[in-house]
């Protein structure tokens, strides 16, 4: 039953998705199974570059078929932008390895600016690149000041025919070693302030497009490039002034999505490694799954996996279902961003707790995930960015419900225009939701749900009574504590949707809950901690302390769900 949850090479088949898409989601899967653990490995270690991957996406057309909208598709009836299958295909990639969803995810971004242009002969010309078989690039954030695009030193100066010569250097941009297109951020010498920015579309075959060097030391190639008196044509500008300003962050709200289910492949794969070793492990006489604090750890692991995709899954349905007046989305996609990713090495650090020094031999998958879950927090924003964004939300989140229409699962083969005309990035703290108090009604039977309830009142109650005044207000340090116990508000909100959805088993659910009484608890001793909590503020924290309702058969019905993971899937060698 539990590798049902979880993503199985073996038995994969996502028959809720159209069959060309499952068709290519199923030829992705054979394509790196018949390549073979060691081919993965090897070309881990050896830093090699996934040539062999993006010849087979451009024979499949898999990104030309996934990444192009509808409108721009040549009446090709697979092509569309769907962000169902679209993180279908990112948590396979990342299954396999975070370079390969890397080349994927960089691509995505690269093509934000595009599709959000209103320049058809771009948006034709990227179009075509795809169907090629070309990989795109985001030419966004520069080393001196990362992704704060009020800083940037790309300067386009007048050229005094029309056009513009570009010159400046970005860094940390993925595949701008092959990109057909890369889609670069810039200012104007002669314009000031937001009025002057602009966003164009740099050919990195052009003379002067310099590539300098790959930044970092693995097998993805994240590029320094340098434009010198780049030309930059009428025909290659995608946005100008604010219209700019707004692509770049309207790109990152698509693009950070695919974080979380990177996380959840990357997870995935190393717990099949990790209880597969563990159970058929003998330490003095008994498998090491006979230890207690083993058991544990892998029932912790497994339950904040479950609850990651439960998130993640449901997230897809707001993302699918926004519009003008529905940006629910804005808020849950940080969510997967921040929370999704940082549960990704919880999941991780448990696992490894219990193989122990298995996880650092080269030969397994394990290392790999060791390694490459600790930057998918750090990607597209930190953790501490997406943190601060996600209370922008909580006032209304918490306080003044409004109603929608119910959102359903969105499995259907439609084409997501939304995401390509959100039009201006502000008004969030605007941004109204519904009454997240019905998911929690709705299971108020579960003991661990109701009690994580009265802990989510209690922080409305905090809110009322003792706000934080002006100067904690100003002290990111203590709203960052805060925000932890608002984020778990919303994840229950939305694991407890999709379970409802799915029909999840209601001991493993009450079991995650568990965990998250667990997790609320200890952000609430944070909060009592920190130099800036009035005493107020830290009674509060220490009241709000819970211990979840333990159930003997419950836990042990959810470790049978584990154990069943050993032996369920082994890469082919």
């Amino acid at each position: 039953m539990a590798d049902s949850l979880l993503f199985n090479p073996t038995t994969y088949d996502p028959a809720h998705l159209d069959p060309e898409s499952r068709r290519l989601l199923r030829a992705t899967v054979e394509f790196f199974e018949n390549r073979g653990k060691k081919a993965l490995i090897d070309s881990y270690i050896d830093r090699a570059w996934y040539g062999d991957f993006l010849d087979f996406a451009a024979k499949e057309g898999l990104f030309a078929t996934f990444l192009t909208p509808a409108a721009d598709g040549g009446g090709d009836p697979a092509k569309r932008w769907d962000t169902a299958r679209n993180a279908a295909l990112s948590e396979i990639l990342g299954f396999y390895g975070l370079g390969y969803w890397y080349t994927w995810q960089v691509t995505v971004l690269g093509l934000g600016p595009v599709w959000q242009s209103a320049n058809q002969a771009a948006r034709s010309h990227a179009a075509q690149l795809l169907a090629d078989g070309h990989v795109m690039a985001f030419g966004l954030s520069e080393r001196g000041h990362g992704a704060d695009i009020y800083a940037t030193d790309m300067i386009l100066t007048p050229d005094g025919a029309g056009g513009f010569r570009a010159n400046g250097t970005k860094y940390y941009i993925g595949n701008g070693n092959v990109a057909g297109l890369v889609s670069v951020f810039g200012r104007r010498a002669d314009i000031d302030g937001p009025d002057g920015y602009v966003f164009f579309a740099a050919d990195r075959r052009h003379p002067a497009y310099h590539l300098v060097k790959n930044v970092v030391n693995g097998q993805m190639f994240v590029s320094e490039f340098r434009l010198a008196d780049y030309p930059v044509r009428d025909q290659d500008v995608l946005h100008t002034g604010r219209a700019a300003f707004d692509a770049a962050l309207n790109t990152v709200n698509v693009g950070k999505f695919n974080l979380c289910t990177a996380a959840i492949g990357i997870c995935e794969h190393a717990m099949y490694e990790a209880v597969t070793h563990a159970h058929r492990r003998v330490l003095y006489g008994k498998p090491v799954t006979d230890f207690p604090h083993v058991r544990r750890e892998l029932t912790d692991a497994y339950a904040r996996l479950v609850a990651m995709k439960l998130f993640s899954d449901r997230a897809v349905d707001y993302l699918r279902s926004a519009g003008p007046d529905d940006r629910r989305y804005l808020l849950f996609n940080p969510m997967t961003k921040m929370k999704v990713t940082t549960e990704g090495e919880r999941v991780i650090d448990l696992l490894w707790d219990v193989i122990a020094a298995k996880g650092f031999e080269a030969d397994t998958y394990f290392d790999k995930a060791a390694k490459d879950i600790r930057g998918l927090p750090k990607l597209e924003g930190t953790v501490h960015v997406n943190l601060a964004l996600i209370l922008k939300f909580m006032p209304n989140y918490l306080f003044a419900p409004t109603e929608f229409p119910p959102v359903p699962q969105r499995h259907d083969p439609a084409d997501d225009t939304f995401l390509f005309r959100q039009g201006p990035a502000r008004g969030l703290g605007a941004i109204r939701f519904h009454d997240w108090r019905t998911a929690y009604d709705n299971h108020a039977d579960l003991p661990n749900v109701a009690l994580f309830r009265d802990q989510a009142d209690g922080l409305c109650a905090l809110l009322r009574a003792h706000a934080p005044d002006e100067q904690q207000q100003r002290d990111l340090d203590f709203l960052l504590a805060l925000g932890q116990l608002f984020a778990l508000v919303v994840y229950g909100q939305l694991i407890l949707e999709q379970a409802e959805l799915t029909g999840l088993d209601r001991g493993l659910l009450d079991e995650i809950f568990a965990i998250l009484i667990q997790d609320f608890s200890g952000y609430a001793t944070e909060l009592a901690g920190k130099a800036a909590a009035t005493e107020a503020q830290t009674a509060w924290a220490i009241a709000h302390i819970r211990r979840p309702v333990w159930e003997d058969s419950r836990t042990a019905n959810v470790w049978e769900q584990v154990v069943s993971l050993s032996g369920a899937y082994e890469m082919q060698p």
